[in-house]
């Protein structure tokens, strides 16, 4: 085991960034015209990174395996983007949202790498604006805010329930201006296969393309992995079922260290499962939490009622429901944070206070804040306050101008009208805080070889604040990397350019067709989606919200097992010379059936319950999560040693100058 150098800046904390960008080597304009550089994945952190990279000279070649970058997951966040700056003058500032967001995650992130984050937070706005993102705005013409779990400010930017869609078409934008002068190549329905190493250095990848099959090298100077998260090792997620953890996992098997990987978080407000035919779930943004209030019946028989179809919500009195949230975090209530308020659901649900068929949901429910918004607007129109039916109209209205396309979307997935009955929530995984090692400069272990986004590790520790998602993808993509990768570069100049016509993109072009010819020759029974959701299955029962330590043996095993299973008895109709989509889910699916054992072996070993990983064995007196800062307050980065769980454990230390460590609270 070894110490990691994170190559954190020296000097006081609020200055870091700025005298690191202040002594770093350049590349001057004529030198980066003769540099290539591979961004793999182009949501919002890739595609900004392809945007700027190609704004300042570098010669870009950019891979999605979408039909589109338009495409990339990124387009499903809803909520919002978080950035300091104070529009509400409720206090905020770069040094409480660097704060809310070390708490957030549970002192487990890197104090460096998230107040650089909250520093240029504020410069994220300002872009998008810029490009026409048509943020929501007052009344007098600035932009609005809305909270988020885990904070007590307003600092949230957003576009109705659709923000991730218009900052990506922002990014989009800027990357067409870039295809259109020829400094982005953009290879769409292109998956990333094997990263290439030459002398120890990250210098190309191996490509299928998902039409025609084809096997091509690609050569650059410099790769940049964009590439998104893991969730769906658990088959049910919020994920786009498209999303894979294929380019990172390969990144990791040629020598890039992969971090915290059981820091997995579950959120609290997705639409309940709903049979077991069913691919995938939905999301109901977070941001329905500032108006929504969380709750479930008091009495047993009352829930009972509900699950039979007996009742119906709004026959429970207000008397009789529990709104557990604000009973049991009454400074947070139902803006505690996203592993806080999961776990609450969930032990509503296994006391048995569930309300859906299968008792596994709760309810969130807007009918107060109808009445209290319409009876605002009727004041402000001057209209009769004690006419209900006009006060459940205005009422409704202004929900629809906030939430209007998710209450749509929930109307049309489940058939009932949450402007009336509320709407039936449950936690689900949705967001990885776990991936590859790297250090302040967003540089993996492996020279010349970058992770962005959802892609890396560093930013949010064992638990993502709402709505810090896009912020840290477009601040790694816009004002991180394209600083900290011409450091790098500034030593290459004098390269040349890189020619795949050698014996390393040979040989890893070779084993990824021997890869593919195993997968289509396979003379198995089952499809691939049989061993995917028995992976689900074992992942979200021994690995979701709650673990132990037995549990997470038995996973490991199991995986093993099913593993086994999947090379054994896996069908790939078709051919690889073709569009073949089943192909293209078995070699993830391959990945994953690795990458979940690593999962599982992190957690068993992380003898702590932080953030969202929560271990059974290491509660607080009122359940919360206990942190043990002797022995895990730090990174663990696990180093390929040719099978998962043989991998080889190395440590960052964590360490606070600026934050006092502390049990979080948000009662």
């Amino acid at each position: 085991m070894s110490v990691l150098d994170a190559k954190i800046p020296l000097g006081p904390l609020s200055e870091k960034w700025s005298n690191h960008k202040n002594g770093i080597d350049l590349v001057n304009p004529a030198n980066k015209r003769g540099l290539e550089i591979i961004v793999v994945g182009t949501g919002l952190a890739g595609g900004s990174a392809a945007a700027t990279l190609a704004e300042l000279g570098y010669n870009v070649s950019a891979f999605c395996f979408q039909d589109s970058p338009r495409r990339a997951h990124s387009v499903a966040a809803q909520g919002g983007i978080n950035a300091a700056k104070n529009y509400k003058g409720d206090g905020d500032s770069v040094y409480r949202l660097f704060y809310d967001t070390i708490k957030g995650g549970d002192y487990r992130s890197r104090e460096a790498n998230v107040y650089r984050l909250a520093e240029v937070s504020s410069n994220i706005i300002d872009q998008c604006v810029a490009q026409g993102v048509p943020f929501a705005r007052e009344y007098g013409g600035l932009l609005d805010n809305r909270s988020f779990g885990g904070v007590q400010v307003s600092r949230t930017f957003y576009a109705k329930g659709q923000t991730g869609q218009q900052l990506l078409l922002g990014v989009y934008s800027a990357m067409n201006r870039q295809i259109a002068r020829g400094k982005i190549r953009m290879f769409n329905r292109h998956e990333m296969l094997d990263v290439v190493l030459v002398n120890g250095k990250a210098r190309g990848i191996i490509s299928r393309n998902l039409v025609t099959g084809a096997i091509d090298r690609h050569a650059a100077h410099a790769v940049v992995i964009a590439s998104g998260g893991y969730g769906n090792l658990f088959y049910l997620s919020t994920y786009a079922m498209g999303s894979n953890a294929s380019a990172a996992w390969k990144a990791h098997k040629r020598g890039a260290f992969l971090a915290n990987p059981c820091f997995n978080q579950i959120h609290p407000t997705a639409i309940p499962v709903g049979g077991p035919n069913q691919s995938k779930l939905t999301l109901m943004s977070e941001s329905l939490r500032n108006d929504g209030r969380i709750w479930v019946p008091k009495d047993l028989e009352d829930a009972k009622a509900l699950r039979e179809g007996r009742k119906n919500p709004n026959d429970i009195a207000e008397e009789d429901r529990d709104y557990y949230l604000e009973r049991q975090y009454p400074a947070f209530g139902n803006l505690v944070p996203r592993d806080v308020a999961s776990r609450a659901a969930k032990e509503r649900c296994d006391a048995g206070y569930g309300v859906n068929v299968t008792g596994q949901a709760v309810y969130l429910d807007f009918a107060s804040s109808i009445e209290r918004m319409g009876k605002e607007r009727a004041r402000t129109k001057g209209l009769d306050g004690s006419d209900a039916a006009l006060i459940e109209r205005l009422g409704q209205e202004a929900i629809q101008g906030k939430y209007g396309n998710l209450f749509q979307m929930y109307e049309k997935i489940m058939d009932l009208n949450p402007y009336e009955t509320p709407m039936m929530i449950y936690p689900t995984t949705h967001y990885t805080m776990g991936g590859l090692w790297v250090d302040y400069n967003l540089m993996t272990t492996v020279p010349g070889l970058y992770a962005i986004g959802e892609a890396n590790f560093s930013d949010h520790g064992a638990n993502r604040l709402g709505a810090s998602a896009l912020m840290q993808g477009l601040a790694d993509g816009y004002f991180i990397l394209p600083y900290t990768i011409g450091d790098y570069l500034s030593k290459d100049i004098g390269t040349g350019k890189v020619s795949t016509d050698t014996s390393e993109f040979e040989k890893a072009e070779s084993q990824v067709r021997e890869r593919i010819s195993q997968l289509i020759g396979n003379q198995g029974s089952r499809p691939v989606d049989y061993f995917h959701k028995k992976l689900g299955a074992i992942m979200w029962q021994h690995c979701g919200i709650d673990r132990n330590e037995e549990g997470l043996k038995t996973a490991m095993e199991d995986i093993r097992s099913v593993r086994a299973e999947f090379w054994e008895d896996v069908i790939v109709p078709g051919t690889a010379e073709e569009f073949n989509e089943e192909l293209a889910k078995a070699g993830r699916l391959a990945d994953f059936l690795e990458l979940a054992e690593l999962y599982a072996k992190d957690a068993l070993c992380r003898e702590e319950s932080c953030g969202a990983h929560m271990r059974e064995e290491h509660r607080g007196p009122e359940g919360e999560a206990l942190r043990d800062d002797s022995e895990f307050a730090h990174v663990a980065a696990w180093e390929y040693k040719g099978r998962p769980g043989e991998a080889e454990l190395h440590k960052e230390k964590l360490v606070y100058e600026n934050i006092e460590m502390k049990q979080r609270s948000y009662k």
